[in-house]
């Protein structure tokens, strides 16, 4: 398989990332949001690298602008978890 062939189905895995990055910032706890952010991040250099190999200029400035709001976000995040009250899925994990 040549290079061309690798870049192009780079978009998958990028594809792949994306979503993963995007299930892990909507997490409840800190943690988890800031390696969702980080996840995005990578999927974000997926997406550039593709974006070069396919002279997707747009898409190259919306993923540099998206990378600078995910190290935004992992600067404003705010650390620790909610209190058990605040959690509702708190009562069924502890039982």
């Amino acid at each position: 398989m040549d290079v061309d062939t690798l870049l192009d189905l780079l978009q998958w895995p990028a594809m792949a990332v994306t979503l993963a990055a995007a299930f892990l910032v909507g997490a409840r706890h800190a943690k988890k949001r800031v390696v969702g952010f980080w996840t995005f991040i990578a999927s974000n250099v997926l997406w550039i690298v593709w974006g070069v190999h396919d002279d997707a200029w747009a898409l190259i400035a919306l993923q540099a602008g998206l990378a600078a709001m995910n190290v935004r976000a992992i600067v404003r995040n705010e650390p620790g978890d909610p209190p058990a009250e605040q959690d509702p899925g708190a009562a069924r994990r502890t039982t």
